[in-house]
């Protein structure tokens, strides 16, 4: 038996209330869980690895999962499979100012939560997903 890791969560983003508290309670899990990398704090928001956490400005929001497309024909796939299964256009694809390559598209899910699906650009990937087998199988 083996499993085949890789890229499918890009990112979580999460919108607290107390982001002091949040940055307490990730960061003494991540920890727990033997993460490599630290806390990265900037302007009202950290992150670890691929948890994005900020500030909210109003209501504390739903979930936001992001999943990482391969180009930016995936990303436009994702919007119209999303709609057409019954989710709500949240931002149609197209570049964002998060970075420059960041090509995105939102839906919201029956239940609200913000799913997206991002490409990042071109890149070359070391491997396309890593390869666990569980010890004793």
């Amino acid at each position: 038996m083996e499993f085949h890791l890789g890229r499918l969560i890009d990112h979580v983003h999460l919108r607290v209330s107390d982001l002091e508290a949040a940055k307490r309670f990730y960061g003494a899990v991540i920890a727990s869980l033997g993460r490599l990398g630290g806390l990265v704090e900037g302007d009202g928001y950290f992150h670890i690895d691929e948890l994005f956490v900020d500030k909210a400005d109003g209501p504390v929001s739903r979930v936001h999962l992001a999943f990482q497309a391969r180009d930016r024909e995936t990303v436009a796939a994702f919007h119209r499979a999303a709609l057409g299964a019954g989710g709500r256009d949240n931002g149609a694809p197209g570049e964002r100012s998060y970075h420059p390559g960041y090509y995105g598209a939102f839906v919201l899910d029956p239940d609200g939560n913000n799913i997206e699906a991002v490409f990042h650009g071109e890149a070359t990937r070391s491997a396309e997903s890593v390869v666990v087998t569980p010890a004793g199988k």
